[in-house]
């Protein structure tokens, strides 16, 4: 028997003032949303020549100019040196030494952005981390002599060491992963080059804007399509699939609004309100219950509402479920804390756990669920990813 039918997927890709935007739509339905703001961008992944600022002894850190007015921050956890990690930044770095650092999360609040020396160009199926020496595969991919084949698949495809094999690659052809990996080579090559010849401080490579997020995330997955809503953005995202991703260049297709019409894409297919949505603290359930979702500077807190008609499981399944889906929307990051409505046996406990950890799993940025505290509260944590989207459109809500 087969499995149940695969949700299409689709990338709706637009851009309205300062902002660029891409949806992406799932079975119809809006599950991941990637924002560049003109104003505010964000330099996460890109990669710079910078130079050590100076040591500081007390973080076991050193402060890295970027030249883009804001230094960032290299711990020692993230520091390289020519045999692998460090034990001391001191030993490593030395004020107005050039380093090659790439953007780890970006700069929030007074803070600079963190920095690695890790670099890693991600692609739709692998992600090249040139200074690593071996091939790693995806722990979404299990274990066992399937994910020992795929290892060697993989090594008789991509040249040299520092690999990482994603979810994606199972399934895609050779021809595929063999020219991503020749793009990201190559692309590793020309940051090397330029490093050589290039003073610090100085831009080598910048990070994917959020049409190639959305594409190197989800492309993988095969949308059925990816509809652009302006001809600069539609040739732009048509060369960049040519080149990266040339199963996907055909289904690059051109929104254009027929004669006297004023419908964008976004709005024509109801996105701009649920987009602005999003800044809301409600979030109403279908079961009548709700989220109210609220974010300090230490955290993030969730409280689930029953309503009057829900019994406290039936509505907390479906609050994790959507729990998940507005932690990705928000590209809320850092811990979470879940109020559930409470509930009547350890049993129904355990479900609801189980539930939650496996809506976050394809959640691309790496989340955790940790378990029930013994006031009652679910502990999660999400990796940061660039902006949270409520520092993005803070500004722009009417």
């Amino acid at each position: 028997m087969s499995g149940p039918a695969k949700a299409s997927l689709e990338i709706l890709v637009d851009r309205d003032g300062p902002l660029t935007r891409a949806a992406v739509l799932t079975g119809g339905r809006l599950t991941d949303l990637y924002i560049d703001h003109a104003d505010r961008p964000s330099r996460l992944g890109h990669i710079f020549l910078g130079k050590v600022e100076r040591i500081a002894t007390g973080l076991d850190g050193a402060f890295v100019d970027l030249g883009t007015g804001k230094s960032g921050l290299l711990t020692v956890n993230d520091a390289r040196g020519p045999k692998g990690r460090v034990e001391r930044i001191g030993t490593l770095l030395r004020t107005g030494q050039p380093v090659l650092v790439q953007v780890k999360t970006d700069a929030v609040g007074g803070k600079g952005p963190s920095l690695t020396m890790d670099v890693t160009l991600p692609g739709r199926f692998l992600v090249h981390a040139p200074l690593g020496r071996d091939v790693a595969v995806s722990k979404r991919l299990g274990t066992g002599p399937a994910r020992a084949e795929l290892t060697r698949r993989i090594q008789s495809i991509v040249p040299g060491s520092g690999w990482i094999v994603r979810a994606g690659a199972a399934t895609a052809p050779d021809t595929l992963l063999e020219a991503e990996s020749d793009a990201l080579h190559l692309a590793w090559r020309d940051v090397s080059d330029a490093a050589g010849r290039t003073g610090a401080p100085a831009l080598l490579l910048p990070g994917p804007d959020a049409a190639r997020r959305a594409l190197i995330e989800h492309g993988a997955a095969g949308p059925s399509a990816i509809v652009v809503d302006g001809a600069d953005l539609a040739r732009d995202l048509a060369d960049w699939c040519a080149d990266r991703a040339p199963d996907l260049a055909d289904r690059v297709v051109r929104h254009d609004m027929r004669p006297g019409e004023r419908q964008r894409l976004f709005d024509l297919r109801d996105l701009d309100a649920e987009v602005a949505g999003l800044l809301d603290t409600r979030v109403p359930l279908s079961a009548g219950g709700s989220l109210v979702i609220e974010r300090t500077e230490a955290l993030t807190v969730v409280d689930v509402n029953a309503g009057e008609r829900g019994n406290a499981l039936d509505v907390n399944l479906e609050a994790a479920a959507e729990i998940a889906r507005q932690l990705r929307l928000r590209n809320v990051g850092g811990i979470v804390v879940v109020d559930f409505v409470n509930m009547r046996s350890r049993g129904e406990a355990e479900r609801l756990l189980a539930a939650l950890s496996r809506a976050v799993e394809d959640d691309p940025a790496q989340t955790q669920v940790y378990g029930i505290s013994k006031l009652g509260l679910v502990e999660m944590t999400r990796a940061r990813r660039g902006t949270a989207l409520a520092d993005l459109l803070a500004e722009d809500k009417v």
